[in-house]
């Protein structure tokens, strides 16, 4: 099995605090950020030893790496892989015009 390591760009850190914080300020929820988070971050690690083994998402723009998609909740978490790095692009929230976003 190939060994991969993660890298996160800092568009997807940004990305994850303009969630937390909507949900934090405008939803006024407290608590469920934190799920999310982890959820998130759970779903990345599982992810990790198998980042080839699905379905590359199907983009209209030419790229030099397909991306792949994880889903989380109603997200959808956009990542590469280059040689032995798994690294993560993009969260999103999945009912946004994906095709504008990436």
């Amino acid at each position: 099995m190939k060994k991969y390591k993660l890298r996160f760009l800092p568009l997807f850190e940004k990305d994850l605090n303009q969630i937390v914080d909507y949900i934090c300020l405008q939803l006024e929820n407290q608590t469920a950020p934190y799920s999310l988070v982890d959820d998130v971050y759970k779903a990345i690690k599982k992810r990790l030893p198998y980042a080839e083994s699905f379905e590359p998402y199907p983009s209209k723009k030419k790229r030099s790496l397909p991306y792949y998609r994880i889903y989380v909740k109603n997200y959808i978490i956009f990542y590469v892989v280059d040689g032995d790095i798994m690294e993560v692009r993009r969260i999103l929230y999945s009912r946004r015009d994906l095709g504008q976003q990436l």
